[in-house]
């Protein structure tokens, strides 16, 4: 029995804890009334601590192991223009797709009509959701006064800024500070290891936030917003299961089939913790399975769970239709146009904290002309909805790093096939 249990991957093991921990969550939900048991013992203690310590240790590890792993990748790349090239080329593919998630959220909100013939009366409407941080605040965010503050407060983009300068500074003195590059490269194992023995724990930490998560969940607020949560499910699936197997197939001549076998634990993990700063070192992990070097994805991966949110953008974009409708609001040639560059930008600076996707939507309803008050209907759906907005975020992280590292050589196809072992692959690395 215990020989069995043994044989059962990380993957299958998160997924069970997420399966288990929905139904934990909504049996208390709701068949559960006694407030002490449920809210002060489970949810508000055992769920929120569980839950919440397993997703710092994440984070903890994520900073440190982004920065070392970037240093030291940037500095084994003896050409500097194969540098910029990487950088361009995974910019260009996040644009496109989220350029696609836009079109395909217009598309979705015109032919369904989220807006129209429903009553939001019934709602509890809450609207303590804002944004602090202009678009200027981003730009100028992203250099850091203080380098060791950027790395304490897990500022990713900034955090990347920072590895790629070392990087460079460690090529041009590679001869003259050889210990200096031994430090990093050793400190990168040291994260590698602390990653894997942190990640066994998964499957508990999965539980508990999928229990908090549906223990919680205002069932009250879905049913009036049914067809505006099933526009942005429909297009996240599509995103999910047309669009990156597609760019798979087409463009890496990657099977999309194993692509998904090995990544679905990174989707599950991903749609629990609702942090795609949280994923990342399960992500370059896994992505290190599927035969990528992280001297890409240590690049690629960070830059996505910052720039790249094609999930939140098809949020966003269906959330903006919605209201519009709503509202009885025509949005025009310029208004749309308006709203692909407000989401781009926005979607970019969204924190890592509740609501974070409502908080930058503030941002794109404004520019629009839309009330921000038609907010507030929304926060009693989020939790379901980031969850599945992150699982697409993170992957079309991989996914372009995918095309990325195959354009660069970095693939090895061998470990994707299952013909070598990735362990060998970290050895050849090294």
């Amino acid at each position: 029995m215990f020989y069995r249990l043994k044989k059962i991957s990380l993957g299958n093991w998160i997924l069970i804890g997420m399966i288990l921990g929905i139904i934990v969550g909504l049996f208390l939900n709701l068949f559960v009334n006694n407030h002490f048991i449920k809210d002060i013992i489970l949810i508000d203690n055992v769920f929120y601590l569980g839950g919440n310590i397993f997703i710092r240790l994440m984070k903890m590890l994520a900073v440190p192991l982004v920065f070392c792993s970037l240093v030291v990748g940037v500095a084994s790349i003896s050409d500097i223009r194969k540098i910029f090239m990487i950088g361009g080329s995974t910019i260009i593919l996040y644009l496109i797709t989220s350029l696609v998630g836009i079109f395909i959220a217009l598309t979705i909100s015109a032919i369904f009509k989220p807006g129209i013939g429903i009553n939001l009366s019934t709602i509890n409407q809450t609207s303590n959701v804002t944004l602090n941080q202009t678009m200027t605040d981003l730009v100028l965010n992203i250099i850091p006064e203080n380098p060791l503050n950027a790395l304490a407060s897990s500022e990713m983009l900034s955090v990347i800024i920072l590895g790629v300068i070392m990087g460079f500074i460690l090529i041009k003195l590679s001869q003259k500070t050889p210990t200096l590059n031994n430090v990093f490269k050793e400190s990168k194992k040291v994260m590698i290891a602390m990653t894997d023995v942190v990640v066994k724990f998964a499957p508990f930490g999965v539980f508990c936030l999928m229990a908090k998560t549906f223990g919680t969940l205002e069932f009250e607020s879905i049913f009036p917003l049914a067809k505006f949560v099933g526009c942005i499910i429909l297009g996240l699936l599509i995103q999910l299961i047309v669009v990156y197997p597609f760019i798979l197939i087409i463009f890496a001549k990657v099977d999309p089939l194993k692509f998904y076998r090995k990544f679905l634990s990174v989707i599950f993990f991903a749609f629990s913790t609702l942090s795609s700063n949280a994923t990342i070192p399960l992500n370059m992990n896994t992505l290190e399975e599927i035969g990528i070097t992280r001297d890409i994805s240590s690049f690629t991966v960070p830059l996505g769970a910052t720039l790249n949110k094609n999930g939140t953008i098809i949020m966003q974009c269906v959330a903006v239709m919605f209201a519009a409708q709503y509202c009885g609001i025509d949005l025009g040639i310029s208004a749309i146009l308006t709203l692909i560059f407000t989401v781009l930008i926005a979607s970019t600076s969204t924190p890592s904290v509740p609501f974070s996707g409502l908080a930058t939507l503030t941002l794109v309803f404004t520019a629009v002309g839309l009330p921000s008050e038609m907010i507030g209907v929304m926060v009693g759906i989020d939790p379901i909805l980031d969850s599945c907005r992150t699982a697409v975020n993170i992957t079309g992280d991989s996914v372009c790093t995918i095309i990325v590292a195959l354009k660069n050589k970095s693939l090895d196809r061998d470990v994707l096939n299952n013909k070598k072992e990735p362990n060998k692959l970290l050895k050849d690395m090294e």
